[in-house]
């Protein structure tokens, strides 16, 4: 059996236990579904809008319409506190550049939707509508780059050093709740 090359499908590998290791790994889908959406381009030029398109399209939505920004207000809520805390003007500037990232993908991400929506919904595809929509999908990608960059490499491990035991827990709590998940474990 084999799979489509414009399917996504995998989870998180860490739980909410781990809270650092779920951020790690929200990067992990958020490169695959940026990795579908370039394929998705290709797809298009080479097959056109046909069942493959429009699946990896709904899924593509499907990412960045609800788990990446419950993420974004992870770091915001989490890490970017951290940053700020720690009396470092680097670390600071660092916090302040990341949640100005989270703003400029939020409206990266609401020019790249449409496009994705209506190829999604199945409206008549042509040669002509790539470009446009090519152009807002890749500038939409290439604001992660140095964004999932500087988390993975900064913000988080950082941040992850100087959260004490309880507050991890109380963290992976908070995250699970506000989406509606019950966490394992004692409470």
């Amino acid at each position: 059996m084999s799979r489509s090359p414009l399917s996504l499908h995998a989870a998180p590998a860490a739980g909410f236990d781990q809270p650092f290791e779920m951020l790690g790994a929200c990067h992990d889908r958020v490169r695959r579904s940026l990795s579908l959406l370039q394929r998705l381009m290709e797809h298009l030029d080479r097959e056109g809008a046909d069942a493959s398109a429009r699946s990896a399209a709904a899924d593509v939505l499907r990412y960045f319409d609800l788990a990446a920004p419950a993420h974004h207000e992870d770091e915001g809520r989490h890490v970017l506190p951290a940053l700020r805390g720690a009396g470092d003007p680097a670390l600071a500037a660092l916090a302040d550049r990341l949640q100005e990232d989270h703003r400029r993908m939020a409206a990266a991400w609401a020019a790249a939707r449409p496009g994705l929506l209506a190829l999604a919904g199945g409206q008549a595809w042509s040669a002509a509508d790539g470009p446009g929509h090519f152009d807002t999908w890749r500038a939409f990608s290439a604001l992660y780059a140095g964004h999932l960059q500087a988390e993975d490499e900064t913000a988080f491990p950082f941040a992850a050093a100087r959260t004490p035991a309880p507050a991890l827990a109380a963290m992976g709590r908070e995250m699970a709740e506000r989406r509606g998940v019950k966490p394992a474990g004692p409470a």
